[in-house]
């Protein structure tokens, strides 16, 4: 494999993912390449995903499936995953008879671009070609959809479609702000303030996971807070070598560090998963939570008991985020031409402006059409990063093993295993035995 080309050094200087610039019309049919004749009637389409049923993403996949039975007059078989468990068995499930035809798959070059790289997801080049997908991703968006041969993103064939986009936030209980006399943190002083005050009266502020994404989001997230785009560069693309005694990491540790030591985060995450982080906050125990969009209509639809907001980090102006995950279709999809079909129709306009009105972020809807005032509180939010090219991938991007590397420093980190520089140090071991083999 070779270092990565100068070709490839823009490309995390992402291009804004506001949602007005990517609207399609509001007169395109339902979906462009399907026929709506049955011709399919007695096919059964195979859809794996693992988005939660009241999620935007979970209700608009659901509209999909009806539309496209409707049209095609094929059956779909639905069969919902965990994230973590398609992430670490997506190699050998894609290329056996057990495949789905078609699968949502974690984006970045250690995931869709390892799989693309040795031929476990198809080439979709024919089907852009035919549907016109492309057209339909802004710039920055269509970044995570192409891959070249090495399975470096942005650049090569294209090997998924995204159709959302997504980004990392912090999430506050709004009623428990309220109790204490506490505003929205707009610096890391007043984020700190408030924790303490929520600590001197017996609650543990920030709820997170550390066995899964959430914990290693936040660390991100952290050292994104001390770094410019270079930095975001060389870490995702190599560009330069990650020092990884300085600034950035090591704020990022020493930070979380400290505030485990002053309980703003319990050492009870190192067993919780990203669910029981989410729950703790759904269920009004913990007053904050930072993690993505993702979690925003289940947000919605299952808090009934308080107030919530939604606030970017302060202090920053680079952000966790990206399109989203994509859908793939696996080399031994047994109905790749019925797969392109379902894509397609995930792409019309009335299955993006319901993902939009349902509290996601949709990458080809009719922005005038998405009136719902919680949708537009996110959107807003997602222009604020995007007004300041702020997006800047996930942590575990780099590495095909970096997703639990970095959770398994996490944990390290939470029971005392790994202080901050020892952390930093092995996070860079993990790092540097997988870059030596690009270079």
């Amino acid at each position: 494999m070779k270092r990565r080309t100068a070709a490839a050094a823009g490309i995390l200087a992402v291009g804004a993912l506001a949602l007005t610039a990517c609207s399609s019309g509001g007169d395109e049919p339902a979906a462009s390449g399907s026929s709506g004749s049955g011709d399919y009637a007695g096919q059964t389409l195979t859809v794996m995903h693992y988005e939660g049923e009241d999620s935007a993403m979970g209700i608009a996949w659901n509209k999909a499936i009806d539309i496209f039975e409707q049209e095609t007059g094929a059956t779909v078989n639905l069969q919902t995953t965990a994230f973590e468990d398609l992430n670490s068995s997506a190699e050998q499930l894609f290329d056996s008879s057990d495949a789905p035809d078609v699968s949502e798959y974690n984006k970045g070059n250690g995931t869709a671009g390892q799989l693309a790289s040795i031929g476990v997801i198809q080439n979709l080049d024919k089907y852009y070609d035919e549907y016109g997908w492309g057209d339909k991703l802004a710039s920055g968006i269509d970044t995570i959809a192409k891959y070249d041969e090495n399975g470096v993103m942005g650049s090569g064939d294209w090997y998924g479609v995204p159709n959302y986009g997504e980004f990392v936030f912090l999430y506050y209980n709004k009623d428990m702000f309220d109790q204490y006399g506490l505003t929205v943190p707009t610096t890391m002083d007043e984020l700190e303030s408030d924790m303490q005050t929520f600590v001197d009266n017996g609650i543990t502020p920030l709820t997170t996971s550390a066995q899964e994404y959430p914990m290693g989001q936040l660390w991100y997230q952290l050292a994104l807070s001390q770094a410019d785009r270079q930095w975001v560069n060389d870490y995702q693309l190599y560009q330069n070598p990650v020092d990884w005694t300085g600034k950035e990491v090591t704020y990022a540790s020493s930070t979380l560090q400290d505030w485990i030591s002053k309980g703003y985060i319990s050492k009870d995450v190192s067993g919780m998963t990203a669910e029981d982080a989410g729950l703790q906050f759904i269920n009004g125990e913990s007053p904050m939570f930072y993690s993505g969009s993702w979690w925003y209509g289940r947000m919605l639809s299952d808090i009934t008991d308080f107030n919530f907001g939604i606030t970017n980090w302060p202090e920053t102006t680079l952000t966790p985020g990206s399109g989203g995950n994509i859908w793939v279709i696996p080399a031994q999809s047994k109905n790749p031409d019925l797969a392109a079909k379902f894509i397609d129709i995930t792409m019309s306009p009335e299955v993006q402006n319901l993902l939009g009105d349902s509290g996601g972020l949709p990458v080809a809807a009719d922005a005038s059409q998405i009136t719902d005032p919680d949708a537009q509180t996110l959107i807003s939010l997602f222009n604020e990063v995007n007004d300041k090219d702020g997006l800047s991938f996930y942590p575990d991007w780099p590495t095909p093993d970096f997703y639990g590397d970095l959770n398994s420093v996490m944990q390290g980190l939470v029971n005392g295993t790994y202080d901050a520089t020892s952390a930093n140090a092995q996070l860079g071991t993990y790092y540097e035995d997988y870059v030596s083999t690009v270079q």
